[in-house]
């Protein structure tokens, strides 16, 4: 119904009315991209208010905790490859760093995602603007201060020999773009539902336990192959998430490796587009419970 009003002869045409409460989903994030960046330095500041080290925490946590992994896995366990130990991974630790770079970087951006509606009630309850905004704005955020962990990672292959190419280059932006796409989907998924029944959020945590351990970070594909099969094999292929951590290895990791190391057959000519494909449809569906519920949000929370 489009109304014209005017008592002077002339008539002004009154936008059509719309159900309170829902958008045109993601292309209002793009529309309102100065409301998305507002957001993005107000979590910043919040997270890091009353912080010492600020934003040097991007660099600290991952550091500790690729420590703690080399020692128990590199060390103790024998994956680091060595004069006496040809069974390892050469170079374990630029293959453990960059695995942990790219998983850390999802497992904060879903993590603060699927919270971010319900962090954000105080604003959703006074005025409206597109609620998309919250997920989409902590995946920023943690993109944020994945940015320092690759930087560091480029400066250490570099190092050790890597010259980057368009393959490389190329795989590594695949790899990120199937990441963000996958948080962002899951993130508008279990945000939304995080409205309604809080146990979502708990869902999260126990996911992103399991995240870590489901790829081949802290281990190499072949062990999976070896153990499960090449049908099974397949099925932990369809991971959109194994597939990012292999493209980032074969990014960084397997230039600086002297010696002829095997990779995932169909890497890039199969599972990239795949897992691309499987991060896409991700996002779809996140988006389209996400427009389902957000109707209610208000009054929900």
């Amino acid at each position: 119904m489009t109304l014209r009003v005017g008592g002077d002869g002339n008539s002004n045409a009154v936008p059509p009315l719309t159900s309170p409460g829902h958008g045109s989903g993601l292309l209002d994030v793009f529309r309102s991209r100065y409301l998305l960046n507002l957001l993005v330095q107000k979590e910043l500041k919040v997270r890091y208010r009353g912080s010492v080290l600020g934003i040097l925490w991007s660099y600290v946590k991952p550091g500790m905790q690729f420590v703690v992994f080399y020692i128990a896995l590199g060390v103790f366990l024998g994956l680091e490859q060595s004069p006496t130990n040809r069974s390892g991974v050469p170079n374990y630790a630029i293959y453990l760093f960059s695995g942990i770079a790219l998983i850390n970087f999802f497992t904060e951006a879903l993590g603060n995602a699927a919270r971010s509606v319900v962090g954000n009630s105080g604003l959703i309850q006074k005025i409206y603007l597109p609620r998309q905004l919250f997920p989409v704005a902590s995946v920023w955020v943690s993109a944020v201060h994945f940015l320092p962990q690759v930087l560091i990672l480029a400066a250490v292959c570099l190092f050790n020999g890597w010259r980057p190419g368009f393959i490389e280059i190329g795989v590594a932006l695949a790899s990120f773009l199937m990441v963000a796409l996958l948080a962002t989907g899951l993130g508008l998924f279990f945000g939304a539902v995080n409205v309604y029944f809080r146990d979502a959020e708990n869902f999260v945590d126990m996911l992103l336990l399991v995240a870590t351990w489901a790829s081949p970070v802290l281990y190499s594909w072949d062990m999976v192959s070896n153990k499960l099969g090449s049908t099974w094999f397949t099925v932990y292929q369809l991971n959109p998430l194994t597939v990012a951590v292999e493209g980032f290895h074969l990014a960084f990791w397997y230039p600086t490796t002297a010696e002829n190391v095997a990779m995932v057959p169909n890497l890039i000519s199969l599972w990239i587009p795949v897992g691309l494909s499987i991060s896409v449809a991700v996002l779809l569906l996140g988006q389209l419970v996400f427009r389902r519920l957000e109707g209610r949000f208000a009054q929900e929370l």
